[in-house]
């Protein structure tokens, strides 16, 4: 709030919480919710999430890692898809999908999950 320069019930209108939220939360009487951390993290990207949880990190946040970077995923080999193979999977029924992927592939499928941007996810077993 001081960053922007917004008072508590400009914050609460702009992350669409109640006033009386923002002045639980900052008077220490109640502790934010994991949807009013995501609702902050929608509206304020700028804001990193370990900042905003444990004070530790940086505000704004600091440039993203270069794609080169090594990953979570970096040494998971992914399989060869030639270009004109490729195909969409977006707005298929899940069998669908599961089909293209194994078409693709020589290993049988053990799940696939989506990730949606609000935070959510769901884990669809063939």
């Amino acid at each position: 709030m001081d960053y922007y320069e917004i008072s508590a019930a400009l914050l609460a209108d702009k992350i669409e919480v109640q006033r009386s939220s923002i002045s639980h939360i900052l008077s220490g009487r109640n502790k934010p919710s994991l949807d009013f951390v995501l609702k902050i993290l929608k509206a304020f990207p700028e804001v990193e999430l370990y900042w905003l949880l444990n004070g530790v990190g940086s505000f704004p946040k600091v440039a993203e890692l270069k794609a080169s970077a090594p990953t979570l995923f970096s040494d998971i080999e992914t399989p060869e898809i030639k270009k004109n193979e490729s195909k969409t999977i977006e707005n298929q029924p899940n069998h669908d999908i599961e089909r293209q992927i194994k078409e693709n592939t020589d290993q049988e499928i053990e799940s696939i999950v989506i990730f949606y941007k609000n935070g959510s996810f769901k884990n669809y077993r063939p």
